[in-house]
């Protein structure tokens, strides 16, 4: 039987999402919760993908394939009485056969939140990027629309990425004010190492006055990471929600 299961995380005590060696990690939580339940028996985990420490999900998305005659109703409350209490499991049910959490998603939706507040909150310390500059919401606006589109997003990864296909779509991206909140929004087909944080740190030097919006089509041919902004810190992003057909 193969379960599908909706995940929320804090990534703030996580060395990121994958298995790791002495390491705390949501995969190995999971997987230590699924062990429990099988009698000492190890289960695999498989996601959408990576996060990395210190990053956030609402909506990630994991299988695993079981022996165990459990209702799928029922494996979200097994699951969540044994996992820390920075894990939920929000949402199961049972999957095809041939049903795999990371190859069958179409896209996926990352939000990253900017406090822009006169002052830190310490309440939200892990979960915002504090940013208290000035910037044109305007300049933003304009240079979004030079990334939107399939483009070789080399100029917006990591220098470290190992996957040499670096063309992506991007469907959407939305950026609104929630208080004293900055959202940014992203919807695309798939996303590279660290690309969401390197988008934002960007746009957040378009709206500065560092880059100018008109700079991104050029930046984006070069295919140099050094030409685009810094890269956001970990704690303000999320993953939203992974999209499936």
């Amino acid at each position: 039987m193969k379960i599908k299961c909706i995940v929320s995380y804090d990534g703030t005590l996580f060395a990121g999402y994958q298995v790791q060696p002495k390491l705390r990690t949501v995969q190995g939580e999971l997987e230590g919760a699924l062990k429990k339940l099988h009698k000492g028996h190890e289960v695999k985990v498989a996601a959408s993908g990576r996060t990395d420490a210190g990053v956030h999900a609402v909506g990630q998305v994991i299988h695993f394939e079981t022996p165990l005659n459990i209702p799928a109703d029922r494996w979200g409350v097994a699951l969540n009485s044994l996992l820390p209490a920075d894990i939920t499991v929000i949402d199961v049910a049972a999957a095809s056969d041939d049903f795999h959490a990371r190859f069958d998603a179409v896209g996926k939706e990352y939000r990253y939140t900017v406090l822009r507040s006169a002052q830190r909150n310490p309440f939200v310390r892990n979960y915002a990027y504090y940013y208290p500059y000035s910037l044109d919401l305007a300049l933003i606006e304009a240079a979004k629309t030079h990334l939107m589109g399939t483009h070789d997003f080399t100029s917006f990864c990591s220098a470290k990425s190992e996957v040499e296909d670096r063309v992506r779509e991007l469907r959407s991206i939305e950026v609104h004010e929630d208080g004293d909140k900055l959202i940014f929004s992203f919807i695309g087909n798939g996303f590279l190492y660290n690309m969401v944080r390197i988008l934002t740190g960007t746009l957040l030097s378009v709206g500065a006055g560092e880059i100018a919006p008109d700079e991104i089509p050029e930046i984006l041919k070069k295919k140099n990471r050094i030409y685009a902004g810094k890269t956001a810190p970990a704690h303000g992003l999320y993953l939203w929600e992974v999209f499936y057909n």
